[in-house]
């Protein structure tokens, strides 16, 4: 799969493809089932599969802070899109200049000048261009005009509910890891690079390998039971504080993951931490004594866990 960072480094070769475009937040099983929908139509007009997607999402640029949580990061979001089979991912920067596409410049100028597509597999409630003035009639109309095929995705659902990324975030804050593992088709998990710290943990005596959640909003905070893959060849068990850490009242949110029975230094590794089960919210302590005991319990309750939870079909 090949990754196009922006319009200006499409090529001619780029053009005559199958399209889709979204923010594909989770990829989740909704999402899945468009990509196989138009995976199947590339394979069967022999044209090449493409994705494009925007970064930031457009409801980040418009809203700032106010953003809802990402479930997945631009670097997760290209791993996951790389598993279902598509050829192209297009990550268009949404600025101020993009953000003043019309719907009808986006269609003649991105759609057919640029890309050239064949086809165009979308959901029938897709908006675009200023004001989401653009839908799916107007793409119909325009596919007619411009002379390019367009489907409206099949909508997944799951017990009579469509299945979306705010469904999921939902699920999540509630801390139903086993229903967001279903809606999603895998495990949640966040990924990313482990950096160097504060060395608060070491200092306590509990060293993690801690990855930036670059100023994302994360779905979930508190302290869980994590598995976690990519820095040994086995999947390690651990506990994970994701927050902003206020007994050092560090105001910035990152992941702490303590990996239980392990001492490997692993700085610089990709890994993904596996969300397995909420140990409890994350607190401020008066003392770095007692947030030291707190650890030791949450310990004892994440080895628990291990040993005695059921099945869920998470990886082992």
């Amino acid at each position: 799969m090949q990754l196009i960072r922006g319009i200006h480094n499409l090529r001619k070769h780029h053009q005559g493809c199958v399209l889709t475009v979204g923010n594909f937040d989770g990829v989740h099983r909704g999402h899945q089932a468009l990509l196989a929908q138009l995976c199947s139509e590339g394979l069967h007009r022999n044209l090449p599969v493409m994705v494009m997607l925007f970064e930031p999402q457009p409801i980040e640029f418009f809203t700032n802070r106010s953003s809802p949580a990402r479930l997945t990061r631009l670097n997760e979001k290209i791993r996951l899109l790389k598993k279902t089979g598509v050829d192209l991912v297009l990550c268009i920067r949404f600025d101020h200049n993009f953000s003043d596409y019309s719907a009808q410049d986006f269609i003649a100028e991105i759609l057919v000048k640029k890309l050239n597509i064949q086809l165009l597999v979308v959901g029938s409630d897709f908006q675009f261009g200023v004001d989401r003035s653009g839908d799916f009639a107007l793409l119909k109309q325009e596919s007619i005009r411009y002379g390019f095929g367009i489907i409206s995705a099949q909508t997944f659902f799951y017990s009579k509910e469509r299945i979306s990324s705010t469904i999921i975030r939902r699920v999540l804050a509630k801390d139903n890891f086993e229903l967001a593992q279903r809606l999603l088709g895998r495990p949640f998990s966040i990924s990313g690079r482990v950096v160097h710290g504060e060395e608060l943990g070491r200092i306590i005596g509990f060293p993690t390998a801690n990855i930036s959640l670059c100023r994302t909003v994360s779905p979930v905070t508190g302290v869980y039971a994590v598995h976690v893959q990519g820095c040994h060849d086995q999947v390690l068990s651990g506990i994970a504080n994701i927050g902003i850490r206020p007994t050092f009242n560090l105001g910035i949110q990152q992941l702490e993951v303590h990996l239980f029975d392990f001492s490997l230094d692993i700085y610089g590794r990709y890994i993904e931490v596996i969300i397995l089960n909420k140990i409890r919210t994350e607190q401020c302590f008066n003392s770095i004594n007692a947030l030291r005991n707190q650890i030791k319990n949450d310990i004892v309750t994440a080895r628990y866990f291990f040993k005695n939870r059921r099945s869920i079909g998470l990886i082992t």
